[in-house]
């Protein structure tokens, strides 16, 4: 099924109701008719988007806005497709299926997460996979794959899965992280891993500041990080590669729990 911007909307807009179990059994015209503005003026997706007939299991999203917000959220099955960019809370608790952005995404993109595949091509914004103001968890399942850069607070209460970033991350990645694992291929801002309590943060360029309550444990050639890496080649072959590499291992932070830990590839 195809959605075709029609033109740059005057309004953010919540596109969480275009999603594949949300839309099996309707018809085009109740499709038509589904509201997504957010504002007094009522918005429908017939007022956006000019919708083609097709397969609800497998949506495209022709044409992307910084004000497309909580595309995917609450996904269980399915394929969806945004050839743009999207604003925030992106595939905000999707359980299953995929959304892939071919473009940049808002903060908070995987907030929520509990399992399937989030892939982003282009930028994320901060807070990526970690909890909205009020919630004690962020992401705790499935992949989330950013191709780009991403803002401050990456992975921010990590609880279980995976959050791969090609690029660089700002500062605070893998703040109060109580698990899983986080995957920076380029270089982090100040303080990765602040007040960690598990889990493991692979920096492929080091970080600007390392927080003083991080102890060193030397280099070392873990088993548990080559089957990482052959989980990660799956999405992503560069990270891959420097899970194989020996790997300085920094252990905390001892602020909190202490058993976390932050790997740091050797120069080969």
């Amino acid at each position: 099924m195809t959605f075709s911007l029609r033109e740059a909307p005057a309004q953010r807009l919540d596109l969480s109701p275009l999603t594949p179990q949300n839309l099996a059994g309707k018809t085009v015209a109740e499709i038509t008719a589904i509201e997504l503005g957010t504002t007094r003026v009522r918005v429908t997706a017939g007022d956006i988007f000019r919708i083609v007939k097709g397969d609800p299991d497998t949506i495209l999203i022709e044409g992307g806005s910084a004000r497309f917000d909580r595309v995917g959220m609450g996904m269980t099955a399915g394929l969806i497709r945004v050839e743009g960019a999207v604003g925030v809370e992106a595939g905000r608790l999707l359980s299953g299926g995929q959304l892939t952005i071919r473009g940049d995404a808002g903060p908070f993109a995987g907030s929520g997460m509990k399992g399937g595949t989030l892939e982003i091509e282009g930028d994320a914004g901060e807070r990526l996979g970690g909890p909205l103001s009020g919630e004690t968890v962020g992401m705790s399942g499935g992949l989330l794959h950013v191709r780009g850069d991403a803002g401050p607070r990456a992975g921010d209460r990590l609880r279980r899965g995976f959050i791969l970033i090609e690029g660089r991350a700002g500062a605070y990645a893998g703040s109060r992280m109580i698990a899983g694992t986080l995957a920076i291929g380029g270089e982090a801002g100040e303080l990765p891993g602040y007040l960690m309590g598990r889990g493991t943060i692979l920096l492929g360029r080091g970080a600007t500041l390392f927080s003083p309550t991080f102890g060193d444990c030397g280099d070392h050639d873990l088993v548990a990080a080559r089957l990482l890496a052959d989980y990660v080649a799956q999405a992503s072959a560069k990270l891959a590669r420097l899970f194989r590499r020996p790997l300085r291992r920094l252990a905390g932070d001892l602020a909190a729990l202490g058993k976390g830990e932050i790997l740091l590839p050797r120069a080969q």
